[in-house]
């Protein structure tokens, strides 16, 4: 050791020995290998905490000049900062020599600079990640040189310190990167006198020999001017190491044209500041495999030698690295204790798992809860009300504003308080926030507050019956999902739930979201969204007249611009995302800052509205091309007042417009049925697809059919064109005009728009269905269905590398979809048409799905099995469970026996497709309804048939009676009562001159209902020919009725959403269920009321629309909604106790839903 050295320690030998903790000095110097295990165990059996000490520095009075600047820099850290100061004086200076000899794989150089730069040496325990070390020391690498932020992102006690240190300890990467040197500031959370103190002590180690100043700086802008000079003159090309960053406004005082690495919580801090910024995510939890190797360490022991409670602790430890090296750390001590430390962990007993010398806290719950202790007592008030979140839920503003009473912005101060101190977690979704619990932290405020949970939920409950006494729950609420989805369990933990409707979704897990996010920008419907052209950011725009510009990787809202007098149809960032354009209907186009929101130009020569816009893909002649509704094209020179060109040629309006990759050509797209190519330098028409004729077939007049050429999208090479209209998609050949491809979608939808992945041969499709669709261009096959959106699907375009797209809809959002996720993933939704047998305590659901699987769903266990594959268009369950039956599209009607697979198949059949099949009571007949009018009785066993011909239409459906007896209903607008044993009509009534609906029969087989287009329903008595009574009222279609058990009442509904209950005897109305006034805005329903079912007591009614309501049926109030995801729910199947609920909404959803008991 340098004698300078040696003597600083000697001098202040006798208050070192008075005031330091010697057990975590030591930890700090094991781990940098200048203190051996043995040697701490010589100062750890002396017995007072002096003698402890004096030993210590005994032993550092032996060692050499790294052994100094260890203590040195472990006093440091151990915030032991007035005694560091003693010694900095004596701070010993290496030789900077590029000798190679190493030491673990480091050499002296890099042990040299990452000793003076004050970098923490590895922990005494350390587990490589070298995947994460690598991408760190790649993003340090891109510097280059030049000023630039590296942020190294995630939870707390995820590792982000002890990565970034190891990314640093790289001979090559120093040498190469930082010849100037490595400088490590541990920042923390500060106010502004602390970060001042942080400031002035780098700026006394940066310039000990005081060679730019002889003062410290005396504020934060002198400090930072300080330090700008210091690392430009001194340290050129070194590298800054701010550890632990909590506030943006912090970063502001160190943005002085450094290189610099930091590691934080919120990966947004860095939004405060300029210069190239990129970002490394550290997972939160550690794989199985790494946190047995921690565990093998701390013991000793090889990882396949540990015991079997081993693996349950790690995945009691939820892959936390912080909960592992704490276990990892006692059980080094107690090596007997794996059984202890393992039913500690899984019954929440934190106080029973006691400290390690290593560990600052007596106890795990000490340790998780030293943050909380520090909160104000209001705010550990405020934090104990969070015991009642569930894990892995993520709760919206709203419920905390309705908890605690508070407006928003309150609440938001108050949870940003909790997400800084890492108490909490917050993710943002376009102007909302959500806030959830690490599952250790629920853990630990459940067994903290355990006697407390049924108050505290009570609380919740009662806050919510407050505020929704005066306020009616809706769907746009953004808190609306979470009550209907989670107020039954607040309920039942409250003990609150006696006598009252909540439900759950009970087998809501095994619903998959594919959509990475999903934001809501917009008031009203999303007309189109773009990526910029780095790919960070999203533009869009819509029928609420507004430019939004969003961060792409989490949604938060960068700019929002009133952009013009009317609805914006499209926008478009330049190519150096220096720009945005956007056109409008008000005929005019504008160009923005991307950046600051301010408008750069105004154009307004086109004469109607403007439907397209498009940037050239090269920035150095930077143009923009838009199409409008008065059929002209027009290209703007940004540099010029006035439109550079006018486009003439097409007969009707432009629908969409591109430039090809190289800029040469223009396509443009038109409602004239044609797609034109224009030469951008001339602005000449150079060919024209006659688009229309590629659609029509021979059959169709080409004169009489209309066609819109929708949009275009080139390829990356620019030799093929990918061109949408009505349901088909074309890929021509540009150079020859030929079709080298034709997807052909179906017809019950059209293609809304089209984008060309320019990194693979995909492209994606908005349907008018609401669906959005990936196809291979190749093959010409479909890749996945991505469903989610509630209404049209707008726009859709691939990000500039392929990996992910967006879509924006009528349903007012934008969704970002990862590519690969959805190609492997595509959710098997399911078709409508599903058959429910409730036996006893199990729900079992026959469906088909979207790739013609025949599926038998456990509804409780979410158990699938795959039963067969047919072109399936229907599908029963017979009673007991043995069979199932199918109909499909060419009118074959199969048996499958569940036990043994043994199929039976109908030698007869249907001339066309089979819309109905039903078993009979005893399972030896199906009967089976067609679009060939017939139905056919089939005694299955005996392969007997008898055919019931006589409805002039479609039988829209048909209901078994007693004594082989059946009633149908048609759209010829006739009931007829059926012996199915001689095929012979006992009844014929005309009922209504349109198509009868639906109908329904009285539980005591007297009487029956008709519903009808006709907007009439009717009660009939099966003895009369005429009806009883004639139910007028309804001002849409009546689609569905009901009668109640005790067969005096009937419910009808209707395509306005309105429900009504009259009295069968009278036909007088009783209640017409929550009509909606014109002023209040959508129907009841959300559209057609398309089914409804009374409870056996008659007193409860469900009905299904847009989604489902419950009434009491003696009031005629609402009881009860829930929101699907998505709407057009066509049917409920309800258990005979009236508790258990099951549908399948527009988006193949299945929801099977309880009565919470």
């Amino acid at each position: 050791m340098d004698a300078k050295a040696r003597n600083c320690l000697l001098q202040h030998k006798e208050a070192l020995e008075r005031d330091i903790k010697t057990s975590y000095i030591m930890d700090h110097m094991i781990s940098d290998g200048v203190l051996t295990i043995s040697e701490e165990e010589k100062v750890k059996i002396e017995p007072t905490q002096q003698q402890r000490a004096a030993m210590l520095i005994k032993m550092i009075l032996k060692k050499d000049n790294y052994s100094y600047i260890s203590f040195y820099n472990a006093l440091l850290h151990e915030g032991y900062r007035d005694l560091a100061a003693l010694l900095h004086g004596g701070v010993p200076v290496l030789s900077s020599s590029n000798g190679k000899d190493s030491v673990g794989g480091i050499t002296s150089y890099v042990r040299t600079v990452l000793c003076e730069g004050g970098v923490p040496q590895r922990p005494v325990v350390f587990v490589t990640r070298k995947k994460l070390v690598n991408a760190i020391q790649q993003k340090l690498s891109l510097l280059n040189g030049e000023p630039g932020w590296v942020t190294v992102y995630g939870m707390a006690g995820c590792g982000k310190s002890v990565l970034a240190a190891e990314a640093v300890r790289d001979h090559f990467l120093l040498e190469g990167c930082f010849p100037g040197g490595v400088h490590w500031v541990s920042v923390g959370k500060q106010d502004k006198s602390g970060l001042l103190m942080k400031l002035q002590n780098l700026c006394t180690r940066l310039d000990q020999d005081d060679s730019f100043s002889q003062r410290l700086p005396l504020n934060i802008e002198e400090a930072k001017d300080r330090l700008r000079i210091l690392m430009l003159r001194k340290y050129p090309r070194s590298l800054l190491i701010l550890d632990d960053i909590w506030d943006p406004w912090v970063l502001k005082a160190f943005d002085n044209q450094c290189q610099i690495l930091l590691t934080t919580r919120d990966k947004s801090v860095t939004d405060s500041v300029m210069g190239p910024k990129y970002v490394v995510p550290v997972e939160s939890g550690l794989g199985k495999e790494k946190g047995l190797e921690i565990l093998s360490l701390f013991v000793n022991m090889k990882k396949a030698d540990l015991p079997e409670q081993a693996h349950s602790i790690i995945r009691e430890c939820k892959g936390s690295p912080l909960v592992v090296s704490l276990i990892g750390a006692l059980l080094r001590e107690f090596p007997n204790r794996w059984e202890y430390y393992l039913r500690q962990l899984q019954n929440k007993q934190f106080k029973r798992i006691r400290k390690s010398s290593s560990y600052d806290y007596e106890a795990l719950d000490e340790a998780m809860s030293i943050s909380v202790e520090m909160l104000r007592e209001d705010m550990k008030n405020y934090y104990r009300d969070l015991s009642i979140l569930q894990k892995d839920v993520k709760v919206p503003t709203k419920v905390f504003c309705i908890l605690w009473d508070m407006e928003t912005e309150e609440v938001e101060d108050i949870l940003q308080e909790f997400v800084n101190k890492s108490l909490l977690f917050c993710d943002r979704n376009g102007k909302s926030f959500c806030y959830y619990l690490h599952d250790l932290q629920v853990d630990f405020l459940t067994e903290k507050y355990r006697s407390q949970l049924q108050d505290l939920h009570k609380k919740l409950i009662t806050q919510f019956q407050r505020h929704h006494q005066l306020h009616s729950l809706s769907p746009d609420q953004e808190d609306c999902m979470y009550w209907y989805h989670f107020l039954a369990h607040h309920m039942a933990c409250a003990n609150m739930h006696k006598g009252m409707l909540y439900l759950e979704w009970i087998n809501k897990k095994n619903i998959k979201n594919l959509s990475r996010l999903v934001v809501r920008p917009h008031t009203d419907a999303v007309y189109h969204a773009c990526f910029s052209e780095d790919g960070q950011r999203i533009a869009s725009c819509g029928a609420d007249k507004t430019l939004q510009v969003l961060k792409a990787e989490t949604g938060e809202k960068l700019l929002e611009i009133k952009a013009h007098e009317d609805e914006v149809l499209c926008c478009g960032f330049s190519t150096d995302d220096r720009f945005i354009a956007t056109c409008s209907v008000d005929k005019k186009v504008k160009i923005w800052n991307s950046v600051t929101g301010e408008l750069v130009h105004t154009y307004d020569e086109h004469s109607e509205q403007v439907t397209c816009c498009h940037f050239t893909n090269n920035s150095h002649h930077l143009l923009l091309a838009t199409g409008s509704s008065d059929y002209f094209l027009k290209l703007w020179d940004l540099n010029q007042k006035e439109c550079r060109n006018t486009l003439f040629g097409h007969t009707n309006s432009v629908t969409h417009c591109r430039f090809s990759p190289d800029d040469k050509l223009l396509a443009s797209c038109s409602a004239d049925g044609t797609l034109k190519l224009w030469d951008v330098r001339s602005a000449n028409e150079k060919k024209s697809i006659n688009v229309k004729l590629f659609l029509l077939n021979s059959e169709e007049p080409q004169e009489d059919v209309e066609v819109i050429v929708k949009c275009c999208s080139w390829s990356a090479d620019g030799a093929r064109i990918m061109v949408a209209a009505k349901y088909k998609l074309f890929l021509f050949d540009i150079d020859t005009n030929g079709l080298l491809a034709e997807i052909h979608t179906g017809y019950h939808s059209t293609i809304q728009y089209c984008d060309f992945s320019s990194h693979n041969q995909l492209a994606v499709l908005a349907l008018s269905q609401y669906c959005v669709e990936l196809w291979n261009i190749d093959s010409s096959l479909k890749v996945a269905d991505c469903r989610g959106h509630l209404s049209w699907v707008h726009s859709v375009m691939f990000s500039p590398d392929g990996s992910s797209f967006l879509t924006s809809s009528d349903d007012q959002t934008i969704r970002l979809w990862e590519t690969n996720k959805v190609c492997k993933n595509s959710a098997v939704v399911l078709k409508q048409e599903v058959d429910v047998v409730f036996q006893e305590s199990e729900v079992m659901v026959l469906a088909v799905d979207n790739i013609k699987r025949l599926q038998l769903i456990n509804g409780k266990t979410g158990q699938i099995d795959y039963l067969t594959e047919a072109q399936v268009s229907c599908c029963c369950l017979s009673p007991q469970l043995q069979y199932i039956a199918f109909g499909d599209e060419d009118g074959a009607v199969e048996i499958l026996e569940l036990l043994n697979g043994q199929i039976f198949q109908s030698k007869s059949g249907h001339k066309k497709a089979v819309r109905h099949v039903q078993f009979t009571a005893d399972g030896k007949t199906l009967i089976s309804s067609s679009d060939d009018s017939a139905i056919q009785v089939w005694n299955w066993q005996s392969d007997e048939h008898v055919f019931l011909q006589a409805h002039q239409e479609t039988v829209k459906d048909f209901r078994l009676l007693k004594n082989s007896r059946l009633l149908s209903w048609s759209f010829d607008g006739t009931v007829k009562v059926w012996n199915i044993m001689t095929g012979r009509i006992e009844k014929d009534f005309v009922c209504h001159q349109d198509t009868v609906l639906s109908c329904d029969i009285s539980p005591d087989e007297t009487k029956f209902s008709s519903t009808s287009t006709d907007k009439t329903a009717k009660i009939w008595n099966f003895e009369h020919s005429f009806p009883l009574h004639e139910l007028r009222g309804h001002k849409g279609c009546v689609r569905c009725s009901v009668f109640s058990a005790d067969s005096t009442l009937l419910a009808t509904g209707d395509d306005n959403g309105e429900i009504r209950i009259w009295r069968v005897s009278g036909g007088e109305l009783l209640h017409l269920c929550a009509p909606v006034s014109v002023e209040e805005g959508v129907a009841t329903h959300g559209g057609w009321v398309t089914d409804l079912c009374f409870s056996p007591d008659s007193k409860m009614l469900v009905s299904a629309g847009g989604f489902l309501k419950w009434w009491n049926a003696v009031t005629g109030e609402s009881s009860q909604t829930f929101y699907t995801n998505g709407t057009n729910l066509k049917k409920i199947h309800v258990s005979p106790d009236f508790k258990t609920y099951v549908t399948v909404d527009n988006l193949g959803i299945l929801y099977i839903l309880q009565i919470l008991e």
